[in-house]
């Protein structure tokens, strides 16, 4: 670990005689490379040189412990020292697993019912309710790009962006079967109905990640349609893109604009085609990893809400919420926590 520390001191040193250089400075391009490559390993190295300072401060401690009169003050630095020692480590353990690439990207999000009917439709506009409040608290942007909304209120399909800073490193691992299991306002018997509903969280990614041939997309343009039919207005504004080559088909109705609405459509279709391309590598990176970070397990039932129970539990982790309440009205961070910390364990031990 350590000789790999060094070469990472060795590298941030040498960036930042570069990012300082007139030349390079002058090649923006190379230059804002460079710079986001010296920020990534910035807090490594402050860690690592914190590391240092605290080696030497007990070793010199370790050598004045031989000074009767110095003995007293220089074990307690030396005990000092070596209690903070072994923290350290494992942060420098932590900070050197490699960091998802996506981490800081926005992300489209997809909700579809399941399993349930109508039950599950408005389950799937529970969700949604839930990350949109979720969002709010973390002060970032929701826009609906996608939506199939039914008579009562739930959503058949949904898809939304959601910007802000460091959006993927929080909600990817929402991918996934979510079960509700509750009492629908329709049943009158008051049998607890199971109902599933599919979420997909994808990077948002810019036009120069992925490259689309234009002969390969077929467009189709129709008008926009609420729920039960009605159209929201009389012309074809709402766009259907089909990408050929793979089948994949993406809608965008939410614009008045049928320019809007087909870019809205253009960055989604490039977020599944790149999703695809992740997929593959991340399954073979992920095939013994427990939370299948990334790779949109999303046959996997990942989490149920009992709401008789008032309890929340997350298959992956073992781990149990009985705040049903609060964590539908957007209080995910304990979970969310647990899970990021689920992960970087998981991570921590295929380094070792």
């Amino acid at each position: 670990m350590f000789d790999k520390l060094e070469a990472v001191e060795e590298r941030y040193v040498e960036l930042t005689k570069m990012i300082s250089d007139p030349e390079i400075i002058a090649n923006q391009s190379e230059w804002q490379k460079l710079m986001k490559e010296h920020a990534s390993i910035e807090d490594i190295v402050s860690k690592y040189r914190e590391y240092k300072n605290v080696k030497k401060q007990m070793d010199e401690a370790k050598e004045m412990m031989d000074d009767k009169e110095l003995k007293e003050l220089a074990e307690a630095d030396y005990y000092d020292a070596k209690e903070k020692l072994p923290k350290i480590e494992e942060e420098l353990k932590i900070l050197l697993i490699p960091k998802d690439p996506d981490d800081d990207k926005n992300i489209i999000c997809e909700i579809r019912a399941g399993a349930g009917g109508e039950e599950a439709a408005l389950f799937a506009g529970t969700l949604f309710r839930m990350y949109t409040m979720y969002a709010e608290r973390k002060h970032w942007k929701v826009e609906v790009l996608n939506e199939n909304e039914t008579g009562l209120g739930g959503y058949k399909e949904i898809s939304f962006m959601v910007t802000g800073k460091g959006v993927y490193s929080r909600l990817k691992f929402e991918s996934g079967v979510h079960r509700v299991q509750r009492v629908p306002d329709t049943e009158s018997s008051g049998r607890i109905h199971t109902s599933t509903a599919t979420v997909a969280v994808l990077p948002v990614v810019e036009d120069v990640e992925i490259e689309i041939n234009p002969a390969d997309i077929k467009m189709e343009v129709f008008r926009s349609s609420g729920a039960g039919g009605q159209h929201i207005n009389k012309t074809s504004s709402a766009v259907r893109l089909i990408h050929e080559p793979t089948g994949i088909v993406v809608e965008c109705q939410t614009e008045r604009s049928q320019f809007q609405n087909r870019d809205n459509a253009m960055r989604m279709l490039r977020t599944k085609l790149y999703e695809i391309e992740k997929q593959k590598q991340d399954n073979e990176i992920a095939s013994s990893r427990r939370l299948q970070v990334g790779s949109g397990e999303r046959s996997e039932k990942i989490r149920t809400y009992n709401y008789p129970q008032g309890r929340i539990t997350d298959h992956r982790i073992g781990m149990s919420i009985y705040q049903m309440e609060n964590f539908l009205n957007g209080d995910l961070d304990e979970m969310i926590d647990n899970l990021i910390a689920a992960d970087r364990a998981d991570r921590l031990q295929g380094e070792e």
